[in-house]
């Protein structure tokens, strides 16, 4: 679904759904207290979030790991593969899986580095360690106690920042502020600090600041451009175009992880050829594309630009 508008501010819709948030927040607090958690033999790094989609977790995850390796480790990635239909554990093989079986991130994070499928997180984490990874990186499980983190790095978008602060459905977070800021060991900020978080944070915390960047614009600059995506906030990915150059002649806009039909294929090309514009869409979008269309769609690759490196490293430390 996309993110909706009123989670962005504290209206009567919000105050009509707060008896369930309550019950979603007792729920969580309930499961994490009374829920086994289990240990893996090598250190577990978990990027996660407060929010629901949209927040920036897997283009740092891939950071975190690309950082990993160019420290001499050997990370492997673990994935619940939302969207998917396997339930793991299994490895991520971008040549026989597609975005139905493992989710759409689990395929860009196998880019970097091995992925595993797991709804059973433990299980996950044992099999990449028995498999070869000397740490694993895991893409959300923020909220998930059934895996022993040895460091936890929540991501905040300095732009939406925790939208009214309300929890699901009255609000975009899964779990209430103070209690998922006190299981953090540090926070990633990305981007300007738009709605004042840094004032909110404990003053103990380590704050990582980052941005999201384009990581290769020379195909797109300069170009029209029909711009689609299937995220949170899409709006994110126009904005993105346009301040690279590009001249948007339409937007279309979908479900965050949204399955193309071919009726919808055939209509989106179409509607590019009629506008006489670059059908343009990310990364995560184009993987759910089937194979054979892929090369008539253009993306826009992104990566995480960290202000201080040094602090992340810092941080890495921990792991040992």
């Amino acid at each position: 679904m996309k993110t909706p508008g009123f989670w962005q501010h504290d209206g009567l819709l919000a105050l009509l759904l707060s008896p369930l948030s309550h019950g979603m927040t007792a729920a969580g607090r309930l499961r994490r207290a009374m829920k086994k958690t289990r240990r893996v033999r090598v250190p577990v790094l978990c990027v996660g979030n407060l929010v629901a989609g949209g927040a920036g977790k897997t283009p740092v995850a891939i950071a975190v790991a690309e950082r990993l390796i160019a420290r001499g480790a050997t990370p492997h990635f673990l994935s619940r593969g939302y969207g998917g239909d396997i339930t793991g554990p299994t490895r991520v093989d971008p040549t026989r899986h597609r975005a139905e079986n493992t989710g759409d991130e689990a395929l860009l994070l196998a880019r970097t580095a091995p992925c595993w499928i797991a709804r059973h997180r433990p299980a996950g984490g044992a099999a990449a360690a028995h498999y070869g990874a000397d740490v694993v990186v895991m893409d959300d499980g923020f909220q998930n106690p059934s895996l022993r983190k040895n460091l936890s790095l929540v991501v905040i978008d300095g732009g939406y920042g925790l939208g009214n602060r309300r929890v699901l459905p009255a609000g975009p977070l899964r779990e209430p502020f103070e209690d998922g800021i006190g299981r953090a060991d540090a926070v990633i900020l990305l981007g300007e600090d738009e709605q004042g978080i840094l004032e909110t944070l404990p003053e103990t915390l380590p704050v990582l600041r980052a941005d999201i960047v384009p990581a290769n614009t020379d195909h797109l600059t300069g170009k029209t451009v029909f711009a689609f995506a299937g995220i949170a906030r899409p709006e994110k990915f126009y904005a993105t175009l346009e301040a690279i150059g590009c001249h948007i002649a339409d937007t279309r806009s979908f479900d965050d992880h949204h399955n193309f039909n071919p009726a919808q294929i055939g209509w989106l090309l179409d509607r590019a050829a009629i506008l006489e514009a670059l059908p343009v869409t990310t990364e995560k979008d184009w993987v759910r594309l089937p194979e054979k269309v892929r090369d008539r769609f253009a993306t826009l690759p992104i990566t995480v630009r960290w202000q201080d490196e040094s602090a992340l490293d810092a941080l890495l430390d921990r792991l040992g």
